[in-house]
């Protein structure tokens, strides 16, 4: 993937469908936006696009194949490939229901029957997983009754990666999406996928690896990258990182949180400097904030600061039963916009967008976060889930609207910055300041980009030199002109 931001989307978010989702971002983010994570498209029984039913089909409400091969024309594209699980109302799954042992698919699926000795596991087993929800009872045609694993929810139901079946499904699915305009796989929940009796079934290693291998090697075919999603300790993150795998850093939304609200960059620095460089940042997705992937980083305290803030500004919580020793219910995810996050200072928000600017990556910017997107409590009360706080689905006439905010202009001018300016194409150094000033070099030959700014105050710049090598301040009041003499690219 080039190194230029992406726009991550739902496919009837940003606009009402995709030919919309094109033409908002053709005529109001032709700069700032290079590549597009389109949330799933394909037919979903559940989770807003998270229980695929076929990855041959883009859902009719959104378009066709030949939007997303349009889209594909102008920008890098990322799809979702839910390796741990099939809807159970795609077709495979209803075979099996249909016609049971005698299925084509009988293997393809989790059952728990033939995965537990004896057929059912024992109180300790379950003890030990790592799990949402872990069965569901399944009535076949045939009046019998199994339980088939399903991790996240009734409408996901397992793979057995296990069976050659099931990878057979994989790689013909895989095989169809790279001939269909993939630049980079998204693979979701793959933690998840690798299982074995008495474990928790989570990253099982030396499995997970064995697995991951197996999916590069098929987009190998087409020299195409994975960006293997998952929230958990920081660790697991450098881990994936050493194995050549690109990574998420999904510490950095959580840590600019913590560095704006106590006015100290001392965390936020240890991270810069031994965060992996082959990394994708981000500071807003469809989900919310991970506090999982901060542990270690940020003391208990500084998190519970963080928490409490952000429930000021008007945040809720995705809670985990099982992430204390003591069994107490913990924090797992914030789930707020990120501008509501900053308390919709526009200055606060867009210093935290200059240092994900700033720290080594491809940066990923949210659609609520392009448009300085505030907590949308109606959407949330209306369909009483939380998590759409921060899932607000814009329309062609907001998004004409809102690009005009003078917060939005000021950070597409950021943004186009980072993506013209060549200096991010080389190496980050860290200046030696006290922790209440945060500046970030970056130098690729002639090229100097600095970021300076006062934590105490709020406030920062950007400087870059021209091709004359002079010093020139970049202006958020106006569009960089990166392709004209000043910068000389």
């Amino acid at each position: 993937m080039k190194n230029k931001i992406m726009l991550i989307t739902y496919p009837d978010s940003f606009g009402k469908n995709l030919k919309e989702l094109k033409y908002a971002v053709d005529t109001y983010f032709k700069r700032e936006i290079r590549s597009i994570h389109i949330l799933p498209f394909y037919p979903s029984s559940g989770d807003r696009g998270f229980a695929p039913m076929d990855y041959r089909k883009v859902d009719p409400q959104f378009g066709g194949w030949d939007d997303i091969e349009k889209l594909a024309q102008d920008y890098e594209l990322m799809f979702d490939f839910m390796i741990n699980h099939l809807s159970r109302r795609s077709p495979e799954f209803l075979d099996f229901i249909e016609k049971h042992e005698d299925s084509p698919y009988a293997d393809m699926f989790l059952r728990f029957r033939k995965f537990w000795p004896g057929g059912e596991p024992t109180q300790e087993q379950v003890d030990k997983l790592n799990k949402r929800k872990p069965c569901e009872e399944i009535r076949f045609q045939d009046g019998t009754t199994e339980k088939i694993w399903c991790t996240f929810d009734e409408e996901q139901m397992d793979l057995n990666l296990d069976s050659e079946t099931a990878w057979d499904y994989v790689e013909r699915m895989l095989r169809f999406l790279m001939d269909h305009g993939l630049s980079q796989l998204r693979l979701d929940a793959f933690a998840f996928a690798t299982k074995k009796v008495d474990t928790d079934c989570f990253f099982l290693e030396p499995q997970i690896w064995e697995m991951m291998d197996r999916i590069q090697g098929i987009l190998d075919e087409k020299k195409l990258p994975m960006l293997p999603e998952i929230h958990d300790h920081y660790s697991v993150q450098m881990k994936l990182a050493e194995h050549g795998f690109p990574v998420y850093d999904f510490v950095l939304p959580v840590m600019v949180l913590h560095t704006l609200y106590s006015e100290d960059a001392g965390r936020l620095k240890h991270w810069l400097r031994i965060c992996p460089r082959n990394q994708q940042t981000t500071l807003d997705t469809h989900d919310g904030l991970g506090t999982v992937d901060c542990k270690d980083l940020l003391s208990e305290e500084e998190l519970n600061a963080v928490i409490r803030q952000t429930e000021a500004y008007g945040a809720n919580f995705k809670w985990d039963y099982s992430g204390d020793s003591t069994g107490k219910k913990v924090v797992y995810q914030i789930n707020c916009s990120y501008y509501s996050a900053v308390g919709e200072k526009d200055q606060d928000y867009l210093l935290a967008r200059a240092i994900q600017f700033f720290t080594p990556g491809i940066p990923q910017v949210y659609y609520m976060g392009l448009l300085a997107g505030e907590n949308d409590y109606e959407l949330m009360e209306r369909t009483s889930y939380d998590r759409n706080i921060s899932r607000h689905d814009y329309t062609l006439e907001e998004i004409e609207r809102l690009s005009g905010k003078p917060v939005v202009k000021r950070l597409c001018h950021m943004m186009q910055f980072r993506n013209e300016y060549p200096a991010f194409d080389g190496e980050m150094e860290l200046k030696d300041t006290r922790d209440s000033i945060l500046g970030v070099i970056w130098r690729q030959g002639s090229w100097k980009a600095e970021l300076r700014a006062d934590l105490k105050k709020h406030d920062f710049e950007i400087f870059y030199l021209d091709r004359l090598g002079n010093e020139r301040r970049l202006d958020l009041e106006r569009e960089f002109d990166g392709l004209g003499e000043a910068a000389g690219i």
